[in-house]
């Protein structure tokens, strides 16, 4: 019965979109590094898949007809020790340099847009159409798509690159563009 559904796979259409971000700037309880601020970077990985319901003998085909993900970061939390005065000098500083991860993160997501694209197509088309033999599994059929979608290799070997070029570009900033001399500034005007 299932071959009967094989007629009706097609070419999936994919939308990739990325989400708008928002950016807090927080000052915690807990004492933090005075030289160091942290990024927590939120990533949203949705796919939500359309498809068909096509009537065959005794059921039902679904078919994957668009996959409409929702990829990137939403979300941008820093955190700056509570004893660094906003929009102070040390504060400043730190800001800055952490603006320089959030950038990153937001040029990963464009270095790999393609690959991600290219990935997300692979995948959604080896889902095949799903046989069903009542309406009610409609739900159940398309979980199962999508489960097949999110764990193709192709497309998990992708987000392994994303976080992996995360990872590696964020340790280069730190070990490169953070500007101690600014923030050793910052420390003598307060001891003066």
């Amino acid at each position: 019965m299932a071959d009967d559904c094989l007629v009706y796979k097609n070419i999936p259409k994919i939308i990739v979109n990325e989400p708008d971000y928002t950016i807090e700037i927080v000052q915690p309880n807990t004492p933090m590094d005075l030289w160091h601020g942290n990024v927590i970077a939120t990533m949203v990985d949705n796919y939500d898949l359309i498809t068909d319901v096509k009537p065959v003998k005794d059921g039902f085909c679904v078919v994957l007809k668009t996959v409409n993900s929702l990829f990137g970061y939403n979300d941008f939390r820093v955190n700056i020790d509570i004893h660094h005065t906003p929009n102070g000098c040390a504060y400043n500083a730190i800001l800055e340099h952490e603006k320089k991860h959030i950038n990153t993160y937001l040029e990963i997501i464009q270095e790999f847009k393609g690959d991600l694209q290219q990935s997300i197509f692979n995948a959604a088309d080896s889902v095949m159409p799903v046989f069903i033999k009542s309406k009610q599994d409609v739900l159940l059929a398309v979980d199962k798509m999508n489960n097949e979608l999110q764990s193709h290799p192709e497309l998990v070997l992708v987000k392994q690159k994303i976080k992996a070029a995360e990872e590696i570009k964020n340790k280069n900033i730190d070990k490169s563009n953070y500007n101690t001399d600014e923030l050793k500034k910052c420390f003598d005007l307060i001891k003066d």
